[in-house]
């Protein structure tokens, strides 16, 4: 049985409370006065009601809300991390197609040159070792990985570090946790 209440501090917004229905003999048997049980008494019972079901909704809307902007959050990371992604592999691309007159073994830095033709080089030697008289405008160093990808020499150190903690953490044979449940069968076999 729905009721419309009208809360005191909202006149123009009603709620609908949903009361239990009544029978006088549930499974054929009275088992207490449906009178006493029934009725509606107090009309402050049905506004303190009302009161309850408003504050769920404000409630659920609020979660609800919440969990939408981590989700648009992590949309907006996931973007950026995509689009890094992409730029990253344009530039490692282009790296590979730059002239080289050597056997590009990972591990190593290269030094990037340009000619006055615009043609794009790689180097063993640094602008350091060439002095003052480096044919050839320097554009950056990049140190090509193990998995054929390249950083350049300002992010050498922080790359290195990081693939070293990696590498520590697969060499530690320990064991990850089994994964269990429904979703996951045939998974930790």
């Amino acid at each position: 049985m729905d009721r419309a209440v009208s809360l005191p501090n909202q006149p123009d917004k009603t709620t609908t409370v949903t009361l239990v229905e009544s029978s006088g003999a549930p499974g054929g048997l009275q088992l207490v006065s449906s009178y006493q049980t029934n009725r509606i008494g107090d009309p402050m019972n049905l506004v303190e009601l009302a009161h309850q079901v408003q504050k769920g909704d404000d409630f659920i809307k609020a979660n609800a809300c919440n969990k939408l902007t981590v989700i648009a959050d992590q949309i907006r990371y996931l973007q950026e991390q995509a689009r890094k992604a992409l730029e990253e592999a344009k530039r490692d691309a282009d790296l590979h197609h730059a002239a080289c007159n050597i056997v590009k073994k990972p591990g190593t830095i290269y030094y990037l040159y340009e000619r006055p033709s615009g043609q794009k080089y790689f180097s063993i030697i640094s602008p350091q070792e060439w002095g003052p008289s480096c044919p050839h405008s320097f554009i950056g160093a990049f140190k090509l990985q193990f998995d054929m990808s390249w950083t350049p020499l300002e992010d050498v150190e922080k790359r290195d570090s990081e693939i070293a903690i990696l590498d520590k953490l697969i060499s530690q044979k320990t064991a990850l946790p089994a994964v269990t449940g429904p979703n996951f069968q045939g998974l930790a076999d």
